[in-house]
C-alpha cells in the first residue's frame, strides 16, 4: 500500500542528505590547515596580489564569480574552523563546571560581546547578541511605547525585515507608518535631510531608516539624520544590516538610539548571528519582546535582550573569528577596496548604457552598485549568467541588477562578469 506520509519523509530525507557536504569534505575542511594570510607588507606594493591571496581563504570555487554579498557572504576558512572547533568542544559535554552547558540562554557572553562592541564603537552593555537584523528590528518595533496615531517615519527603500515589524504594529495597535520617497539615484545628503525634515510632524515618534538601503545600496547620511531626530525629541532607529564589515562603524559617533545588523553579509560571519545595539540612556525605555529570567532586570542592560532561550555558541565563535579577520586585514583597507571595486563595476556598467540607481556622490555609496539595464530583463539574465557563466548576481524585476563587490573580488572577476553581461546582451538581451 502506498503511504504518502512515509514517501514524503523519504524524499525529504534524501534531499537533506544530498544537500549536506560529503563527510570527507567536512573532514577535509576541519583538519586542513588554511593557507596562511598574506603578509601585510604585500598590500603596500601589490594590492591585487594581496587580495588574491585572501581569496584563497574562501570555499567559493575558483571558476565562480560571486556578486551578492548584499544577501549573504561566504564565511572564510578561519571562521569555519572556529565554528567546527567550537562544535567539537561543546558537543563533548565535558565542561569543567558541571553546571556549564553550551546552550545556556542566560549567559552574558562577554567574550563575544567585548570584541563586537569594540569593533562597532560602543560599550558591551549596549549590545545584545541576536540572530539577524530582522529579529533586532522586531525587538525595536515591539519594544517602544507608542499610542494609536503615533507616527513612524521611514523611506520607501526599507527591507521587509525592517518595514514589516512596524506594519504589524500599525495593523494591531493603530500607529501610523509614513514613508518618504527616495529618488533613484539620491543626488546628495541635503535632499535626504530635507525629505525627512519636511515629513516630520507633531505625531512623529520614531525615525527608522536603513544606513545602507537594500534596494539601491545608497549610504544614507545616518549621523545627520540621527542628529535631526534628537533635535526633535524623536527616537532614531537604524537598520544597519549591510554596514558591519563593509564600512568602518562607530555607533557612539553615529549618535543613533538603536541599531540592528546582520554580520553574515559583509563581515562574512556565521549565518544566524546578528546584534541589537541600544544606547545606554534609552535601554530602560525599550520593553523586551521575549520574556524569560532577567527580562525586567535593568541592571544587566543590553544583556536582557539576548536572553531568548538556548544559544548557539559555535555560531558566536564564528562571529568572533570574523571580527578577528577583519581587524587583521584592517577595516581601512577593506572599505577602500570595497569602494574601488564598486566604482569600477559601476563605471563600466554605465559605459554599457546602464542607468545608475547608485548615488553620484562617492560619499553615498560603498560596496553595492545598483543599475537599471532595460531592455534586459530579470530573472532571465540572472539565470543565464549563473547557468552559462557561473556568475551570481542579484536581479530584480523588471530590469534591476544589484552588484555587490566584496574585498576578495578580483579585477579579473569583475571583467568576467562584464564580458558575460556583454555576451548576454549581444545574444539575448534585446
Amino acid at each position: 500500500m502506498f503511504h504518502r506520509r512515509g514517501f514524503l519523509r523519504s524524499i525529504a530525507a534524501s534531499a537533506a542528505a544530498a544537500a549536506l557536504p560529503h563527510p570527507n569534505r567536512l573532514q577535509e575542511i576541519a583538519h586542513h590547515t588554511p593557507p596562511p594570510l598574506p603578509d601585510p607588507s604585500l598590500y603596500d606594493h601589490d594590492e591585487e596580489a594581496y587580495f588574491a591571496a585572501l581569496r584563497k581563504q574562501f570555499l567559493i570555487p575558483e571558476d565562480e564569480v560571486y556578486l551578492n554579498n548584499g544577501t549573504v557572504g561566504s564565511s572564510p576558512l578561519p571562521v569555519l574552523h572556529a565554528i567546527m572547533d567550537s562544535y567539537h568542544d561543546t558537543e563533548c559535554l565535558a565542561q569543567h563546571d558541571p553546571e556549564d552547558y553550551p546552550i545556556w540562554g542566560y549567559a552574558a557572553w562577554n567574550d563575544f560581546r567585548d570584541p563586537l562592541a569594540k569593533f562597532v564603537g560602543c560599550s558591551r552593555d549596549e549590545i545584545a547578541l541576536l540572530r539577524n537584523a530582522t529579529e533586532a528590528n522586531n525587538y525595536i518595533a515591539n519594544g517602544v511605547d507608542l499610542k494609536s496615531g503615533d507616527e513612524v517615519l521611514m523611506t520607501d527603500q526599507e527591507h521587509p525585515g525592517g518595514e514589516h515589524p512596524w506594519n504589524l504594529r500599525a495593523k494591531r495597535y493603530g500607529i501610523v507608518v509614513k514613508k518618504i520617497t527616495l529618488p533613484k539615484p539620491v543626488p546628495d545628503s541635503a535632499m535626504v535631510l530635507n525629505l525627512f525634515s519636511e515629513a516630520i510632524t507633531a505625531r512623529t515618534r520614531v525615525l527608522f531608516f536603513s544606513h545602507i538601503t537594500t534596494v539601491t545600496g545608497v549610504v544614507l547620511p545616518a549621523k545627520q539624520l540621527c542628529a535631526l531626530a534628537r533635535s526633535k525629541g524623536i527616537l532614531s532607529a537604524v537598520d544597519g544590516a549591510h554596514v558591519p564589515g563593509m564600512m568602518k562603524l562607530d555607533l557612539h559617533d553615529l549618535g543613533c538610539d538603536t541599531y540592528s545588523a546582520s554580520p553574515h553579509k559583509w563581515l562574512q560571519a556565521t549565518k544566524g548571528t546578528g546584534f541589537l545595539y541600544v544606547r545606554d540612556d534609552v535601554i530602560d525605555r525599550i520593553w523586551n519582546t521575549i520574556a524569560t529570567e532577567g527580562w525586567d532586570d535593568k541592571k544587566i542592560r543590553g544583556e536582557r535582550f539576548q536572553r531568548i532561550g538556548s544559544s548557539n555558541v559555535p555560531a558566536l565563535c564564528g562571529l568572533r573569528a570574523a571580527i578577528d579577520l577583519a581587524n587583521t586585514i584592517g577595516m581601512d583597507r577593506i572599505e577602500k577596496r570595497h569602494r574601488q571595486n564598486a566604482n569600477y563595476i559601476l563605471g563600466e556598467m554605465v559605459k554599457r548604457g546602464a542607468f545608475s540607481w547608485t548615488s553620484p556622490d562617492p560619499a553615498l555609496r560603498c560596496a553595492i552598485s545598483t543599475v537599471n539595464v532595460a531592455p534586459v530583463t530579470m530573472p532571465d539574465a540572472e539565470n543565464w549568467l549563473w547557468t552559462q557563466k557561473k556568475i551570481r548576481i542579484r536581479g530584480g524585476a523588471p530590469s534591476k541588477i544589484r552588484l555587490s563587490t566584496p574585498y576578495y573580488l578580483l579585477r579579473s572577476d569583475i571583467d568576467r562578469f562584464l564580458a558575460g553581461y556583454d555576451e548576454y546582451r549581444k545574444t539575448r538581451g534585446s
